[in-house]
């Protein structure tokens, strides 16, 4: 072989339905390296043309997310749980790649890339055993006056828009996109502007995974062109600002309030330790309460809900 050849570079392409299309505007911007260890913004090495997703590709995704809702909330909890934990397999088989993106992706060393991966893995465990006990930690039988029983369990949103943490590309990823389907919604991510690459292989992922296609849509390109259309969507159900600056939030928070998305602002994003323990509060950011009422005694009346 001579030691001339030319590299094959990677295409990376947006993850919508299960398939890998590439914009449909044609766009396409430079992903470069990250130049300090803080992952701050510097023009470094050329790694790839990420695509730059249209209004149109977010559109595509959004159908996509809704086709794949029924099937996906419809599932078992157990379910959910071997899903996830089959991703988070796949993901330990990929383990150098990853390592190598997020690595070019935040500015780290190999060292510390590898424990950001490695904890990215940990935590999609971490969900997936979450799936089939959330309900039992926000459900309950509450206490009525009268022949009756009065029970609450939670419901998914519905489809779910996630703007990726932008200076955290793989772990913050893993970490505000796993509790979204854990608890059976779907997604549209919209992947860190500057280093997107981490999710956008992710999608290669999940593709191979048992993950129905369309429950996680991964888009790239400029976070506030793609977040304006899904925030006024009157088919997106909930939109988390995680990647959204102060000023970005307050906007996309008040076009969320056409058709009463349910919206999570988390506070100080830019100095969130990903790495700590989450809690349940992104379990219980998109789910829903609904409560049943059924006749207890000799009534022998069915059951209502609402």
């Amino acid at each position: 072989m001579s030691d001339g050849r030319l590299s094959v570079f990677k295409t990376y392409k947006l993850y919508v339905g299960g398939k890998f299309p590439r914009s449909e505007s044609g766009r396409v911007y430079e992903v470069t390296t990250q130049t300090s260890a803080a992952g701050a913004a510097g023009k470094g090495r050329w790694l790839a043309n990420a695509p730059q997703s249209s209004r149109k590709d977010a559109r595509d995704a959004v159908v996509a997310a809704r086709k794949a809702f029924g099937g996906w909330s419809g599932a078992t909890a157990y379910n959910r749980g071997q899903v996830l934990y089959r991703v988070a397999e796949m993901l330990e088989g990929r383990r150098e790649q990853f390592v190598r993106e997020v690595a070019e992706a935040e500015g780290l060393s190999k060292s510390k890339a590898a424990a950001v991966v490695d904890a990215a893995v940990d935590r999609w465990v971490w969900y997936a055993g979450w799936t089939d006990k959330i309900g039992q930690i926000t459900g309950a039988v509450n206490p009525v006056a009268g022949p009756f029983l009065n029970l609450s369990t939670p419901e998914p949103t519905g489809v779910v828009t996630v703007l990726a943490p932008q200076a955290s590309s793989f772990l913050g990823l893993v970490s505000v996109v796993a509790p979204v389907i854990a608890t059976g919604n779907t997604a549209v991510v919209i992947a860190s502007a500057d280093a997107p690459l981490p999710a956008l292989s992710l999608g290669e992922v999940l593709a191979t995974s048992d993950l129905p296609g369309g429950v996680v849509n991964i888009l790239s390109g400029k976070t506030a062109e793609i977040a304006a259309p899904l925030a006024s969507h009157q088919d997106v159900n909930g939109i988390d600002l995680t990647g959204a600056d102060a000023d970005l939030a307050k906007e996309l928070e008040i076009a969320a309030a056409d058709n009463l998305k349910r919206v999570h602002r988390p506070k100080a994003v830019d100095g969130t330790d990903w790495s700590a323990d989450p809690g349940t509060h992104r379990l219980t950011a998109f789910l829903e309460t609904k409560t049943v009422w059924h006749p207890t005694g000799a009534l022998g009346v069915s059951g209502s809900s609402y």
